[in-house]
């Protein structure tokens, strides 16, 4: 008797799995052999020491000089050729790994003096815009790139030169004036008070953050509108990206698409929704996020099919401002 004929034949007839069932568990495969197999983060290239997230938007590691500027391409020689929208079980354990990676990411919080740097480029609506922006954790400094000019006479205006903003600090003030306004430390603060559970977190966020109601719009919507917003957050803290990577996979509708390019044509993996008709935001056709594949890193939106867009090209905590990490 031959047990390994016998064996195979007993299942004969069952289905070869397809790609899009063995995405999500090749993805954790991979993470777990990452694991595994990785360097001690000292001995890492810098070039892979990436700042992810907020605003967005992963990894916190903020001291001062860490290389934040991300790779042309941090694809895997094994990834899939072309863009693969995945189920919605597929999705969502591809989120959940998302979630567990960032988790993960070092939460430090920068020093009062110390400025968060963000490179930025619009997209969509005429040539590409890019400006680099320098904002002082404490609020009492903002600094730009190109320079905005100023009202009145501006022969003498020049845009390639920093221009740099120093004043009091607003913090109070605008906490007893009832203002909606934050600096990036009291938003900071804010979101590293929410709970980790992505349903009461989301809810906390929902009565909070002023990005304001809109009648008619359901829970779904409001959710991936104040996902959007929150990305673009330079820096969040690491428990909230896991929520909101964990938040995402509870929208209706919402798939991850891996193959991608970003708006700056990085290989990257997205996540959207699509309208197929105006909702009471405003939005209508696909909407999208996307992410590094690897670090899960926050990289741009695109909404409508790319009719407006944007894209995180660096950032990091620097120790002044124009000073590039």
């Amino acid at each position: 008797m031959n047990e390994l004929s016998e064996l195979r034949g007993l299942r004969a007839d069952a289905p070869l799995p397809d790609a899009d069932r063995l995405t999500a568990p090749r993805a954790r495969l991979t993470a777990a052999l990452h694991q595994d197999t990785r360097r001690p983060r000292a001995a890492l290239p810098q070039r892979r020491m990436i700042l992810v997230g907020a605003a967005t938007a992963g990894a916190l590691a903020v001291t001062a000089g860490i290389i934040t500027a991300l790779p042309a391409d941090s694809s895997g020689t094994s990834a899939p050729k072309g863009p693969q929208v995945l189920s919605a079980g597929a999705s969502a354990d591809t989120l959940e790994l998302a979630a567990a990676t960032v988790e993960k990411y070092d939460g430090t919080e920068p020093g009062p003096k110390q400025w968060v740097y963000e490179k930025a480029t619009a997209l969509g609506e005429g040539k590409p815009r890019t400006a680099e922006e320098w904002t002082r954790w404490d609020g009492t400094g903002h600094a730009n790139l190109p320079g905005r000019a100023p009202a009145g006479d501006i022969s003498d205006f020049d845009p390639d030169k920093l221009q740099v903003w120093y004043g009091p600090n607003q913090e109070e003030k605008w906490k007893k004036e009832g203002y909606d306004d934050r600096s990036q430390r009291q938003y900071y603060r804010f979101l590293d008070t929410l709970p980790s559970d992505p349903d009461r977190m989301m809810k906390r966020i929902r009565e909070e953050h002023a990005i304001g109601d809109i009648k008619g719009e359901t829970r779904a919507q409001r959710d991936w509108r104040e996902i959007n917003v929150l990305y673009r957050s330079v820096l969040i803290p690491p428990k909230v990206q896991a929520g909101l990577f964990r938040a995402l996979a509870k929208i209706p509708g919402a798939r991850v698409t891996t193959g991608v390019k970003d708006p700056l044509g990085r290989t990257a993996i997205s996540v959207s929704v699509n309208y197929a008709e105006k909702v009471p935001s405003g939005w209508q056709g696909k909407q999208e996020i996307f992410f590094d594949p690897e670090s899960y890193a926050y990289l741009g939106t695109s909404k409508a099919d790319g009719l407006i867009v944007s894209a995180r090209d660096a950032w990091g905590v620097v120790d002044k401002p124009g000073a590039r990490p």
